[in-house]
């Protein structure tokens, strides 16, 4: 059967506090990663500081933006110069959390890595030795502004801890974002083991990153995003950073045929169960698409022209409301017919084991079904291609990621990936008509 309920509560997630500073030390190597953290304000001017100022000038070294500067428009960042040595120190005096940054190669420049907070006050010191070898002293106060327009950022993973290997990363966002290149620049993800994917905008309210292939059962994730201080839109701040952990539990995959009216249950990579099943008779066919788990009840009360029934053990997989689920009363037909108004009908026993198994973004691949499956009904992202996802990053470039975190690299540049349907991908082209 096929249950009437609209779709489940999607935007969840944890906000974090607004992002500060921390002292560091900077080295004079390529890129080196560099944090500055919490301190005291700025004292009041004295005629050391006067000459330091001076000298500070005279060796080129600089801070942007600039001092007593106000209204600072965040996304801009700091930018520390020495145009005639090396930088030394830089250390950033703020509330929050660090504020980290890129040292160039030479030691020439400093930039912070992420957008700064709205609406607070920064304190910048830098060090750096100039030609003849002295130390010189530059310092910088400002504030940034305080946005009028702001936007939240939500994940579903918020919701749980365990997922299954086609979950996405899901944000939602309040407001509609057309500066995406800044907000996929201003995402992180650190991921146990190695993983390639890809942003895909899906409208201009939410953003998905979906692995290349599926995830590897037992990958811990932790998602960062350094929101605050970003123009998602003109004029339009995010106020919060978004921070969540959580891992991807295991393979567990269900490919269900139409035509042979059986389905086959993968577990880490092996068949271990091959069940009669009944799909949706002519008219309600169950369309085709590798789809993924979204919620499950026992029961759920379904509801359709001349039924509703309280269902056991039912498993949703479509907005539209498909369902792997016990169906006691057509047990005679399954294996051998297709007599249900769209669902995967299951014997009770078999059922059951699912249930108690499935979570959240566990594959569901239909197949063999004159419908072909509607895009967004359900979390339809592995209909996507590679390319196709790819296509839709405002970058349109993958992301690898791993313990120390995640780059953008030109998918070009990957090496060919030779993962097997079903148990590592979505077919070619899953969601078309059979």
């Amino acid at each position: 059967m096929r249950s009437s309920e609209g779709r489940a509560g999607q935007r969840h997630g944890r906000f974090t506090r607004h992002r500060g500073g921390l002292a560091i030390t900077a080295m004079p190597v390529a890129l080196i990663l560099l944090s500055a953290c919490s301190g005291g304000g700025p004292a009041a001017s004295t005629p050391a500081k006067q000459q330091s100022a001076a000298a500070a000038a005279a060796a080129g070294l600089s801070i942007s933006p600039a001092n007593d500067t106000r209204n600072v428009a965040p996304d801009k960042g700091i930018t520390v110069t020495a145009a005639h040595g090396k930088i030394g120190h830089v250390t950033v005096t703020a509330a929050g959390d660090p504020v980290t940054g890129l040292l160039s190669d030479g030691g020439t420049v400093w930039h912070s890595q992420w957008a700064l907070s709205v609406s607070q006050h920064y304190t910048v010191t830098a060090t750096a030795t100039n030609d003849v070898g002295k130390t010189v002293t530059a310092t910088s106060s400002f504030g940034t502004l305080t946005p009028r327009q702001t936007f939240q950022t939500q994940i579903f993973e918020g919701l749980n801890k365990s997922f299954g290997v086609g979950m996405p990363i899901k944000l939602v966002f309040s407001r509609p974002i057309t500066n995406r290149a800044e907000v996929e620049r201003s995402l992180q993800i650190k991921t146990s083991k190695p993983v390639v994917g890809a942003w895909d905008w899906q409208g201009d309210e939410q953003l998905d990153f979906r692995p290349q292939t599926y995830w590897p059962a037992g990958t811990q994730i932790s998602f960062d995003g350094h929101l605050d201080g970003v123009q998602g839109a003109p004029g339009v701040y995010g106020a919060a950073e978004l921070t969540q952990s959580y891992r991807i539990g295991a393979s567990l995959i269900v490919v269900a045929s139409t035509a042979t009216h059986h389905m086959s249950l993968y577990y880490n990579g092996r068949r271990i169960h091959y069940w009669p099943i009944s799909t949706g008779r002519p008219g309600d066919n169950t369309p085709n698409g590798t789809y993924l788990t979204i919620e499950k009840g026992n029961p759920v009360d379904m509801k359709g022209p001349g039924y509703n029934i309280e269902v056991p053990w039912s498993v949703r997989f479509t907005w539209s409301g498909d369902f792997l689920h016990d169906a006691y009363w057509s047990v005679g037909e399954q294996g051998f017919t297709n007599v249900s108004h769209g669902c995967v009908n299951m014997p009770p026993a078999d059922a059951e084991i699912y249930y108690k198994m499935a979570v959240p973004g566990d594959p569901v691949t239909i197949t063999g079904s004159p419908a072909g499956g509607v895009w967004g009904n359900g979390w339809t992202d592995w209909f996507l291609s590679w390319q196709q996802l790819v296509a839709g990053s405002a970058l349109h470039e993958a992301v690898q990621a791993g313990p120390n975190g995640s780059t953008f690299v030109n998918p070009a540049t990957l090496p060919a990936v030779h993962a097997s349907w079903p148990l590592h991908i979505s077919s070619p082209h899953n969601a078309a008509a059979a």
